[in-house]
């Protein structure tokens, strides 16, 4: 979720993505040569299409810098710590395997960093997971990087099939998919010019998605996500990153009436939708109330309104990172999590 609302346990980490993160200085890095030609930097240029604004991006960048924790793990995972100036808006810790990369990137805060503060780092490109970063009341708009000769880019999977107007983090015109998330993986290796770690991480994760589902029937089970929040809880519409782990799974999400990201919903409200399954969020951020999953479940079981649920007195209880819930990466460790846990609970074959 965006800072604006709730800013937004791994079950295993490819091998790959360490191999990835270790060769952050090879041949393979795609920096930009200081006795390269005019026609060299031409090659090098790359130009696309981003969230209806065109970005061109000279030379691979060498100070870059991530304002969100979901492209700061895709930047990381694809060995380019030693390309990154600076990080912020964390929920999580870093993901497992990425620990020593992440080391080596200056922290500029843990929540949203100042436009001065960023701007300290000098960067030549900055990216971000929320269009709520890069816009107004964020840490600047876009063009106020791009007037200084800064590109930015936005994650797709905040802007294709999403209006990101109104409350809640906005709504979904069409389901969120994995392809989307693997574009920007995509997006951000060609722009570093390290497109074959790019097509190698996809890869895995692909394998890691279809090993997860393989002859995993969910189609009786019914699920809420639960982000933060105990007074206004947010709770997971029908087309969000959520929505991705249900669909991989066959499940159902009893929210999937709301095409809201993140709508905020009264207690009566699930407690008379009484899923099989609570997915909770397990946030290590001090935002909401009930950010962690220990909080989140002292409430469920002492509520008048929840104690009684299914799920509560079976305590069938998922924990998710914060980031696994939001269109990232760790998408593909919320289907192996939440898989897992629906056939512990004998919920799916």
């Amino acid at each position: 979720m965006r800072l604006s609302h709730p800013a937004r346990s791994s079950v295993l980490l490819l091998s790959g993505v360490l191999l990835l993160s270790a060769c952050g200085s090879g041949s393979s890095s795609g920096g930009a040569s200081g006795s390269g030609t005019s026609a060299d930097a031409e090659a090098q240029a790359v130009s696309l299409d981003n969230c209806g604004e065109k970005v061109t991006v000279k030379a691979p960048p060498k100070r870059a810098v991530s304002l969100n924790q979901g492209t700061t793990e895709i930047m990381l995972s694809l060995g380019l710590a030693d390309r990154m100036v600076g990080t912020a808006t964390w929920t999580d810790p870093v993901m497992k395997g990425l620990e020593k990369a992440n080391a080596k990137v200056p922290r500029l805060a843990d929540n949203q960093p100042s436009f001065e503060k960023v701007l300290g780092t000098e960067p030549d490109f900055v990216a971000a997971s929320f269009a709520s970063t890069l816009g107004k009341g964020g840490v600047a708009p876009r063009e106020k990087f791009e007037e200084l000769g800064v590109p930015t880019y936005l994650s797709p999977a905040d802007c294709v099939g999403k209006d990101n107007k109104g409350a809640s983090d906005g709504s979904r015109t069409e389901p969120l998919a994995m392809d989307t998330v693997y574009r920007e993986v995509r997006e951000l290796a060609r722009i570093f010019g390290v497109e074959e770690r790019g097509e190698k991480l996809i890869t895995q994760l692909k394998d890691r998605v279809a090993e997860a589902t393989a002859g995993t029937d969910a189609k009786k089970a019914t699920i809420l996500y639960w982000f933060a929040n105990q007074e206004s809880p947010y709770m997971a519409g029908c087309c969000g990153a959520p929505g991705i782990v249900t669909d991989e799974l066959g499940a159902k999400n009893v929210f999937d009436d709301s095409t809201q990201e993140w709508p905020q919903v009264n207690w009566e409200t699930v407690a008379d939708r009484n899923p099989d399954v609570l997915v909770i969020g397990d946030l290590v951020r001090k935002q909401q109330t009930a950010e962690t999953a220990e909080k989140k479940i002292e409430f469920l079981e002492s509520n008048p309104a929840t104690k009684n649920m299914d799920a509560v007195k079976k305590k069938r209880y998922v924990l998710l990172s914060g980031q696994a819930m939001n269109p990232t990466i760790r998408n593909v460790e919320a289907v192996e999590t939440v898989g897992a846990a629906l056939r512990e609970y004998g919920l799916a074959g």
